[in-house]
């Protein structure tokens, strides 16, 4: 197939609405068929009758729905139970101290500043990882502490914050109805995931 020419705007606009397609339909499902994506749209643009009747394209819809369904359901109950053992196990270190919400942590640094409340706003750094080590989050490689209520923010961060010292580093481990809950958050964080964060409580902006 021949590169087209990108010279026109509208030639440009063209490919950047074929380019958020393809990233669409590359993460619809697992056994994406180009070659078929690609005929349904030439037979649009065509007018011609599609090649798969109405009532069997509703039915493969159906399937494909009901099949990502239950692969979403397995791999909650897999989040959920690598959450519960990860937790359940790491209770049993002395330095990890639980709270009767189920929220653990470990001070690595105990500073000696005031204590911010619920209305407070922090600043904060901070890096989150899965409990299998995979970082999805960090403002120390962005390079620039973040600020946000303490209200604001998931019910673990809520919680230890107002526990925490100015100048403190606490090691958060977080169960996932006091992080993202059933839902996860977006791509990076699963439904029913336990995650770990490491907060440095820098200062209490207001």
């Amino acid at each position: 197939m021949s590169t087209p020419d990108f010279s026109s705007t509208e030639a440009k606009a063209s490919y950047g609405i074929g380019l958020q397609m393809g990233q669409q339909v590359k993460g619809a499902f697992e056994g994406v068929s180009i070659d078929a994506v690609v005929a349904g749209i030439q037979d649009a643009f065509a007018g011609q009758n599609p090649q798969i009747p109405a009532d069997d394209i509703n039915a493969a819809f159906m399937a494909m729905q009901e099949r990502l369904q239950a692969e979403q359901a397995e791999m909650a109950k897999k989040y959920a139970a690598e959450g519960e053992a990860f937790l359940a196990e790491n209770a049993k270190r002395d330095e990890v101290t639980v709270l009767e919400s189920g929220l653990q942590y470990e001070v690595i640094t105990e500073g000696s500043g005031e204590k911010p409340t619920a209305d407070s706003t922090v600043r904060t750094h901070y890096a989150g990882t899965l409990v299998n080590g995979q970082e999805f989050d960090s403002s120390y490689k962005r390079g620039e502490p973040a600020e946000f209520p303490v209200g604001g923010v998931i019910k673990g961060w809520t919680e230890a914050l107002q526990q925490m010292p100015v100048g403190s580093k606490w090691k958060l481990y977080v169960p996932y109805q006091l992080a993202y809950g059933e839902q996860g958050a977006g791509g990076a964080i699963g439904p029913f995931q336990a995650l770990i964060f490491e907060i440095e409580l820098l200062d209490i902006v207001s």
